[in-house]
């Protein structure tokens, strides 16, 4: 199935920031574009809005002066629907309710033709519910673009249960003239990234909650370590506190209360008292005028030890840490008895430190342990995160500390969390991602586009499984499950069978 020609027109209903975006991207493409709005004068002004902003283009060098004027050219901006009667594709972008939007495809359908492709840009609402009372319910889809359309590559390209495949199959193509990248996926709740990235905010709120470490470190150490581009908390006062919670509540109910997708009640309560982030001047952090973003907290240096003994069998994205310790100067004693069940280095105070699997380190019989935060890359990250047994002796404390600042990371002691920050949010993106394509969401490569494109993830999550060990993952969560009794963090069963296979393999 081709593309929509470039010559046919694209109508764009409801023309707030996302629907002009979605226009700009059209026309950008060669469409002329009509904008319609219920609201009177919301189209014209969306077009001064979108001339305005090609003209900022061309002062960047971005546009030249003539493709500004053609696209200015084939922008039209229309008073009733019965001016989009020639359009090839309608994309709607109102509000998200769904009587609301039902009622403007059925609309639509009486002015249109037969062979026009509708869709509507929805992030929340089910795409076949909104088709449910169209008379041909099989030209419907979902063009789930994201904000802001001209600048974001990817688009979740939803196919409800009535939609035909050469339908779904032209949103596509079209998408992908538009020089989008579009991914394709079932009409489940959240789609695929409103789905998967929920742990991304939810355990950092859970981490918050508990008072295992602050906003500002818990956001750095993501950051810093496992290499996201923002932090959950600046992150959701950026987006907006209602708009996150919103989705989080709706992919909540959705999923008939699942445990998993539980939301948050801090944000909850910054909700209540309209502290939405960055638009309302204050939400996790302040934003008024001279106002001071707290500073994560950072251990003070510390003496490195002269020796630690490494035991067991190192997991492999662990295996940097050997290297970079002799590198530091560090005396490393190799244990050369029987392979120990697992890895830890030994402190000089006798205190095991290693790498979390989910469970607290303070229950831990037989002796002392201070647990250390996954990394994507422990040679290149700036940060790691220790959260210490309480029995742990403070000399191993600042040993562990001295350690990792020997290795030249700053380091974050936090409070014996299970799982610590990065390691549990990792293995809940990594356990939805195997969940959702077993279902049949999306294909295990458009999972991982969808998320490195849609919210900017340093690694696909099913890559970073693969990096990991899915049978690692699952250990991580099967210790999280045991100190969180409740489901939230019982291991999917796609994610159990694919580390039984890995395992056996080995």
């Amino acid at each position: 199935m081709t593309a929509i020609d470039p010559a046919r027109a694209v109508a764009v209903v409801g023309t707030g920031t996302m629907g002009q975006g979605i226009a700009q991207v059209a026309l950008a493409a060669g469409h002329p574009v009509r904008l319609y709005d219920a609201v009177p004068g919301r189209a014209e002004e969306a077009a001064r809005a979108i001339t305005a902003r090609l003209g900022r283009l061309v002062e960047k060098g971005r546009l030249g002066a003539a493709g500004r004027d053609a696209a200015l050219a084939r922008l039209r901006p229309v008073a009733r629907l019965d001016g989009l009667a020639d359009c090839a594709l309608v994309i709607e972008a109102i509000v998200e309710r769904l009587d609301a939007k039902r009622q403007l495809f059925q609309e639509l359908e009486s002015v249109v033709g037969d062979d026009c492709l509708l869709a509507t840009n929805t992030s929340s609402l089910p795409v076949t519910a909104v088709a449910g009372a169209l008379r041909l319910p099989g030209r419907f889809v979902g063009l789930h673009f994201f904000n802001p359309a001209p600048v974001l590559p990817l688009v979740e390209v939803v196919r409800g249960h009535a939609t035909d495949e050469p339908a779904a199959e032209r949103a596509r193509a079209t998408v992908a003239a538009w020089g989008k990248t579009p991914v394709a996926c079932a009409d489940t709740p959240g789609f695929i990234v409103n789905r998967l990235a929920r742990p991304f905010y939810a355990e950092a709120f859970r981490v918050y909650e508990e008072r295992g470490a602050d906003p500002a470190t818990i956001d750095a150490v993501l950051r810093e370590s496992g290499g996201f581009a923002m932090g959950p908390f600046e992150l959701t006062d950026l987006i907006g506190q209602d708009v996150n919670d919103a989705v989080t509540r709706s992919v909540h109910e959705a999923f008939f209360h699942d445990p998993r997708f539980t939301p948050s009640l801090a944000q909850g309560r910054l909700v209540q008292a309209g502290l939405l982030g960055r638009k309302s001047g204050a939400g996790w952090f302040p934003y008024a005028d001279g106002a001071q973003k707290p500073e994560p907290s950072t251990a003070e240096p510390r003496e490195a030890p002269a020796e630690i003994g490494w035991h067991g069998q190192v997991p492999p994205v662990c295996a940097p840490l050997l290297g970079m310790i002799e590198e530091a100067g560090v005396k490393v004693v190799r244990d050369r008895t029987p392979r120990e069940p697992e890895w830890y280095i030994a402190l000089p105070g006798g205190t095991r430190l290693t790498l979390t699997k989910g469970e607290a380190a303070t229950p831990r019989a037989g002796g002392t342990t201070i647990h250390f935060d996954l990394a994507l890359d422990y040679r290149s990250c700036a940060r790691v995160a220790l959260a210490p047994s309480r029995k742990a002796p403070e000399a191993d404390v600042r040993a562990a500390v001295g350690l990792f600042q020997a290795l030249g990371k700053k380091v974050s002691v936090i409070d014996d969390v299970p799982g610590l920050i990065v390691a549990r949010t990792v293995a809940m993106l990594v356990d939805f991602a195997e969940d959702a394509a077993a279902r049949g969401v999306a294909t295990r490569e458009d999972i991982d586009t969808a998320m490195r494109l849609g919210v900017n993830y340093p690694r696909g999550p099913l890559e970073w499984g693969r990096e990991l060990g899915l049978e690692r993952v699952r250990d991580i969560l099967s210790g999280l499950d045991r100190e969180y009794p409740g489901g939230r963090y019982h291991p999917s069963l796609s994610l159990r069978r694919r580390a039984a296979v890995e395992e056996s393999l080995l």
